[in-house]
């Protein structure tokens, strides 16, 4: 039933065996199990759990693998194959329908057993996509704001613009039986199967949906299928989980996490080594040779499927020109960034692709070169007269945030752009239209191997950055549409490649740093491995 590739295959190896282990008989095992303590620079940005809300790095830390869970599983320490999960297989129908079984027995926190009525109400228009219409083409406007008055189950606006981002014409889940469903999509979709497997698509128990007073009680306290459940959660303090012991793929080895927010590096470094935290996120490379002088010690990462960079409102004034913008993208020496603030140990990417796309991947692009004379040409040629330029900058939410924004400004001012940093204290703020809204920071994974899953997803009609209002290019949009409906593998690659054109040469709407990276710092007597990822895997196929 299951298309059967070489991505599907390693994923059966990896994720599937470990996730089709029966629960032990619970009579044969005492409750020791160790509890942890994670020091995290943040637990989430939107102060809610909701998987559809909160997009973001912090978020898909604290989310995988143990809250939240969908149908066609990621494998974050294989690269993200995809494997069975809540779905055992699935099948083409056609071009626009996907059927999947689902997986008999799983539970949810509350102990409802999952089914085909849950899949379909996720997918719902009171979960997931309001009032919004499929096939569209529009983009929905919205804003960066923390929904903390919600007292009805009125969804935020950024909850269906991110379920339109990631399901442009789903149509819809029909139910065939209890456990089989199938996703119908309005136009052809050759992605269909990586779009239920993304970051957003997982699976809630619609009884805790319905029960709830309000969106947010439930966003605070979402009931899912992880091993681990919520105990508490303090927005910009921690969040507890404890086992989930009905958990479908055996009994978890911990007893208990807790993620505490840490935003000081020192601080975390000072906790792990005091035996306050057993685990601390996000720690700079030039940390690393510090925590490992003590032997007890170990930092574990590297690259992850992210890359950082900088994003443009083109409608500022001073960026409204495509080559004041294009001077940027040649005003960065990259390589030095990645050899002075991360000692090698990333990447200059091929531009915003990843080579998981396999043969979407396109081989011969390359980000703009290091040149500053000709940024100070193209400046020239634009009549720039070095007005001020304003660049919001968050305090370290990236791991060398300020550091490489320093540095970008340095590189900024020798090619003659007067840039100024503007420090703010959370999105909403940076992502605030207001007249200094100009350039920022901003990172960007691919959920799943295929371009529609990044470019698309996060510049194209409904990506995060048209629908905030910073960009948008008629052409783009035309292929983007595209790229979303073509099942012919070689036009798509063709759109895809003048889409990197557009988007990173002639009307630049970001322009890439390098790869981001990732590194956790714990004592080396803890059994536990380092995903390609953000996620953190607490499994019991990675402890012990």
């Amino acid at each position: 039933m299951v298309s059967i590739n070489r991505r599907n295959a390693l994923g059966l190896i990896g994720f599937g065996a470990a996730s089709l282990t029966l629960p032990r008989f619970a009579i044969a095992q005492s409750n020791d199990r160790p509890s942890i303590t994670i020091a995290v620079q943040k637990v989430s940005n939107s102060n809610t759990l909701d998987v559809l809300r909160e997009q973001s790095n912090v978020g898909e830390r604290v989310f995988f693998s143990q809250l939240w869970e969908a149908l066609i599983g990621l494998d974050y320490m294989n690269n993200l194959v995809r494997a069975p999960a809540l779905a055992t297989e699935w099948k083409r129908i056609d071009d626009q329908t996907v059927e999947l079984k689902l997986r008999q027995g799983v539970k949810f926190h509350n102990g409802d057993e999952m089914t085909a009525e849950d899949v379909a109400f996720t997918f719902s228009t009171d979960r997931m996509f309001g009032d919004t219409k499929p096939n569209t083409g529009e983009t929905l406007r919205v804003l960066e704001m923390n929904p903390t008055n919600r007292e009805s189950k009125e969804l935020p606006p950024e909850v269906p613009a991110t379920a339109r981002r990631n399901f442009p014409s789903l149509l819809g889940v029909e139910i065939i039986d209890k456990y089989t469903v199938r996703f119908k999509n309005g136009t052809p979709d050759i992605t269909l199967e990586g779009r239920i497997s993304r970051y957003g698509s997982q699976i809630m128990n619609r009884r805790a949906f319905e029960e709830a007073s309000s969106y947010l009680d439930w966003a605070r306290k979402p009931v899912t299928t992880g091993p681990y459940k919520i105990v508490e959660f303090k927005p910009d303090n921690y969040l507890q989980l404890e086992a989930h012991d009905d958990y479908w793929g055996g009994r978890p080895p911990l007893k208990s996490i807790r993620f505490v927010e840490v935003p000081e590096v020192a601080s975390r470094v000072n906790g792990l080594l005091s035996g306050e935290y057993d685990f601390a996120c996000d720690i700079p490379p030039d940390q690393i040779e510090t925590i490992e002088k003590n032997p007890e010690f170990e930092v574990l990462g590297g690259a992850v499927l992210n890359h950082r960079l900088t994003v443009f409102d083109k409608n500022h004034p001073q960026l409204v020109n495509p080559l004041i913008r294009r001077a940027f993208t040649h005003a960065i020496d990259r390589q030095a960034i990645v050899d002075s603030l991360w000692a090698g140990r990333t990447e200059i990417p091929a531009g915003l692709q990843w080579s998981y796309y396999d043969d979407m991947f396109i081989k011969d692009w390359t980000v703009p070169e290091y040149n500053p004379d000709l940024a100070r040409q193209l400046l020239k040629e634009a009549g720039y007269k070095g007005d001020p330029i304003p660049y919001r900058l968050l305090n370290n939410y990236y791991t060398n945030q300020t550091a490489t924004g320093q540095i970008l400004v340095e590189m900024w001012q020798q090619a003659g752009l007067n840039v100024e940093i503007e420090m703010k204290e959370n999105w909403q703020q940076v992502l605030e239209q207001t007249p200094t809204r100009a350039v920022r920071d901003w990172s960007n994974s691919a959920p799943f191997n295929d371009p529609v899953s990044s470019i698309v997803s996060q510049h194209g009609p409904n990506g995060q950055q048209q629908q905030v209002g910073e960009w948008t290019n008629k052409e783009m949009n035309e292929l983007s549409g595209f790229l979303e409906t073509s099942m012919d593998q070689g036009k798509r690659r063709e759109a895809f490649k003048r889409m990197l054109e557009i988007c990173e040469r002639e009307d630049p709407a970001y322009t890439l740093l390098h790869q981001n990276a990732t590194f956790t710092a714990k004592r080396k007597s803890v059994k536990w491995k380092a995903a390609p990822a953000f996620a953190m895997e607490f499994r019991s196929n990675n402890w012990g």
